[in-house]
This record gives structure tokens, C-alpha cells and sequence, in this order.
């Protein structure tokens, strides 16, 4: 059954207006009245409803039955991913959703190539959370993962967090595996430089900060690559 979010309050009874592209994609579905879809608010649970309309631009939903269905993984994870080059970050953040991670923190790092104005930064943030909401349509998720504004590397590891922060390095000693092994499900923070890495100053600060050292094996990973198979390893040790 299509799935699609209605940033709304919903409730059973409800007789709602979807939104015009919610529209436009059960057009081009071929959808008519009658026809069963699912709503979710990002509120939690999600809904079954059934179409009363369905126009080029215009459909209109009888809200049905709640459901507190959830997809969420047992741990929130935030991934603070510097950013990449070009449309990676549109696929970091697609993937990230469909593995479970809950916020997605952007990072302004000193090798990255992409530098954000505040007003193309707004533009991103808003594309972004787009990505995510089509992510959760897709994957089951009834819960949208945060997209927050970029931030500068140092002043973001500056601040305080009493969540893990593990630093995804070369250099580190000991790898995920065998730290996440010997802990129990937690909140934390995965940290994944730009292409070529975070810097060694970047690296120092952040340790010095309090986050943990982690390598992902003997081979050297894609920016865009890093941070989802670190996610996929952590639902891996520490399943639902």
C-alpha cells in the first residue's frame, strides 16, 4: 500500500486535502477513489485511509485506523557527515534513512570542497529533508530523521554532548566492531570526514574533545560509504 507523509495532525475520521504532489504522485499511479493508501505525520505510528478524490492536482483522504506501527532501531544514531562533493549527500542522506539513523548533522570541515552560503544552505536544508521524507515513504520509517544546518567542524566538536561521539579514522587503533562488541546498545555519533578525511588538527580536537578513535578495517572507505556501513555494522551488533 503507498505510503506518504502529511505533516498534519491526523485522526481517525479525519477527511483531509493531500498535499499537491501527494496528488500528483497517486495520478500518476492511476489511484481512484476508494483506493487504500497509509499516512504518516513523523509523529509516530502511521494511518490507513482510503481516497475520496483523486485529481491531476487535487485528492482528497478519509482517515481510517491508527496504527502505532514502528521502524526505529533500537539506539539513536546521529551521523555528522562533512560535506561531500557534488550529489553524494543527497545519497548519504537517502541511505542513512533507510538504515535507521535518526538525525543527520551536515559539517562545514577543512578539506571540504563544498562551502555553503547561509541562503544555499537553507536552499540544502530543505532539499534535504525532502530526501528524507521520500526515504522514510519508501523504507516503513514512520519517524522523519532531523537534517540540521551546517556547521562548522570545530565550534560543532566543541560543544557538549553526553552522547558517544566515535571519530571514524585510519589511524585509530581499535575498530568499530570490537568497541561496539563490548558495549550495550547506546545513543551516539558517528563522525565522517570529507574526502581526503578530516584533518590531523581536526582529529586531535575532536579526540581531545572526548570522542573515540574507531577504523573500519584494513581498507580505506568512500566519504560516502564510511558513515552507511558503520550504520549497517551497528544494526548488525546491536539488533532491534
Amino acid at each position: 500500500m503507498p505510503r506518504f507523509h502529511f505533516p498534519h495532525p491526523l485522526a481517525p475520521g479525519d477527511s483531509i486535502a493531500l498535499p499537491e504532489p501527494v496528488a500528483h504522485h497517486l495520478h500518476v499511479l492511476r489511484m481512484k477513489a476508494g483506493d487504500g493508501i497509509t499516512l504518516f505525520n513523523g509523529q509516530g505510528g502511521e494511518y490507513a485511509a482510503v481516497l475520496t478524490a483523486v485529481e491531476r492536482k487535487r485528492a482528497q483522504a478519509e482517515v481510517k485506523v491508527f496504527s502505532p506501527r514502528e521502524a526505529e532501531p533500537a539506539h539513536c544514531l546521529t551521523l555528522a557527515q562533512a560535506l561531500p562533493e557534488g550529489s553524494k549527500m543527497d545519497w548519504i542522506i537517502e541511505k542513512a534513512v533507510e538504515l535507521g539513523v535518526t538525525a543527520i548533522q551536515p559539517l562545514h570541515a577543512r578539506r571540504c570542497v563544498v562551502r555553503l552560503s547561509a541562503e544555499r544552505a537553507a536552499r540544502k536544508i530543505e532539499h534535504w529533508a525532502a530526501v528524507a521524507v521520500a526515504a522514510c515513504e519508501q523504507s516503513g520509517r514512520n519517524r522523519v530523521p532531523a537534517v540540521t544546518e551546517p556547521a562548522d567542524f570545530e565550534s560543532w566538536v566543541a560543544r557538549h554532548d553526553m552522547h558517544a561521539r566515535l571519530l571514524l579514522t585510519p589511524r585509530a587503533e581499535m575498530s568499530l566492531a570490537d568497541w561496539a562488541r563490548h558495549q550495550p546498545a547506546q545513543a551516539l555519533t558517528l563522525m565522517i570526514g570529507p574526502e581526503g578525511g578530516f584533518s590531523p588538527e581536526e582529529e586531535a580536537l575532536a579526540l581531545a574533545g572526548g570522542a573515540i578513535g574507531v577504523h573500519m578495517g584494513s581498507r580505506i572507505l568512500r566519504t560516502e560509504t564510511a558513515g552507511l556501513a558503520a550504520a549497517a555494522m551497528l544494526n548488525a551488533l546491536w539488533p532491534e
